[in-house]
């Protein structure tokens, strides 16, 4: 049994995401695409569009490379059908001598093979907010 075209979709986001690649990330998102990131840290809320979506990426990379010494984010399960993908993931990044590890999931609406929405969620968000403060 094959896996489904937008399993592929997400998988090639994730490695486009993990090293940066904004071109293959522009070419998987609608025009109109929405992020959710809950919590209540300097990247918690709506992203509404691909250039305010664009806009979050630069500075979310931006500030790793300046305030992290290392970031790492391991794909543990992609699932997806026509209209809905899910992604169980899990963050580490360090600081000095702070570590955060992030359990996630991350639940993506698909339109026509692009994501039109996504929202991500930490298992325990108080302690990515309390990580970012």
């Amino acid at each position: 049994m094959s896996e489904h075209p937008n399993v592929d979709l997400l998988r090639r986001g994730f490695g486009a995401f993990a090293v940066g690649d904004l071109v293959t990330l522009d070419g998987i998102f609608a025009d109109d695409a929405t992020w959710h990131i809950d919590g209540r840290n300097r990247f918690s809320g709506d992203y509404e569009g691909k250039a305010a979506f664009t806009r979050f990426f630069l500075e979310y990379f931006g500030e790793l490379t300046n305030e992290t010494d290392t970031f790492g984010q391991e794909v543990h399960a992609l699932f997806a059908d026509d209209e809905h993908g899910v992604a169980l993931t899990k963050l580490t990044v360090t600081r000095g001598d702070d570590r955060l590890e992030s359990d996630n999931v991350m639940v993506f609406l698909f339109d026509d093979g692009l994501v039109t929405e996504v929202w991500l969620s930490a298992f325990d968000p108080y302690v990515e907010d309390e990580f970012w403060a």
